[in-house]
């Protein structure tokens, strides 16, 4: 009896230490593909310190899932951090796309216009030798813009204050938000949603705008805009009939 106690206890710990080796090892190869720089790694090291203590000071957790907003009236992004399953807002960051076009989605390659819409950025996106100092790929085209033979690329958010049809960054400002990013990717978030909106889709700027070519897709983006503010959590999106439909995520 005393001979089987022994055997299964250091079957217990056997299978304790092969599975702690077995979640290093997913974490090493989760955190091999996300990209690194010699540049990111001094800007992560330059921010790190007070965006850990700005995240506390707010009740907020370094390295939690987080979720953008931008908008290009004003022009805003912001971060928002998860917290108690809900997301809170951690700071807003002025936008310097200054020559990226109008109001409205980007239609055709060369058109000069910032994307609008649902987005989602993976670790892959990152880009940390971008010739903007640093950036991340919004992932336009996405499917809705296929599906609407909407046309062009490498759409980013990067810094260096200037750009044609990305949303620019002072250095200052990209360098905390890439930071933020790398330590939710590093902390085991897949991806993080973006939606970019042309502006803060109330009652006021939807009467103002009313007579836009564009008010239909504004109506359905205002549809995904509500879910966050009603609930405080992303939707899960997905393209039905060519149009966005929002359901709770997981």
């Amino acid at each position: 009896m005393k001979g089987e106690n022994k055997i299964k206890m250091r079957t217990i710990r056997i299978s304790a230490i092969l599975f702690a080796f077995f979640v290093i090892i997913c974490i090493s190869l989760a955190e091999s593909k996300i990209p690194s720089s010699n540049r990111s790694k001094r800007a992560i090291e330059r921010v790190q310190p007070k965006l850990e203590k700005a995240f506390k000071d707010k009740n907020l957790t370094y390295g939690s899932p987080i979720f953008i907003r931008i908008f290009k009236e004003p022009m805003k992004l912001e971060i928002w951090v998860k917290c108690n399953n809900k997301f809170n807002l951690f700071k807003t960051y002025e936008i310097y796309t200054y020559g990226s076009g109008t109001l409205g989605p980007k239609v055709r390659l060369g058109d000069g216009q910032a994307p609008e819409g649902f987005y989602f950025v993976t670790p892959k996106r990152l880009n940390p030798v971008s010739d903007f100092h640093l950036s991340f790929n919004l992932g336009y085209p996405n499917l809705y813009d296929r599906i609407h033979k909407r046309t062009g690329g490498a759409l980013m958010v990067h810094g260096s204050c200037v750009s044609i049809g990305c949303y620019a960054m002072t250095n200052e400002g990209i360098e905390e938000i890439y930071a933020i990013d790398d330590a939710a990717f590093r902390n085991g978030q897949s991806f993080f949603r973006v939606h970019i909106f042309p502006f803060r889709m109330n009652k006021i700027n939807m009467e103002k705008y009313k007579e836009s070519e564009w008010i239909k897709f504004w109506n359905n983006l205002k549809e995904g805009y509500d879910f966050f503010e009603k609930n405080k959590i992303p939707p899960n999106v997905e393209v039905i009939n060519k149009k966005y439909i929002f359901e709770p995520s997981e």
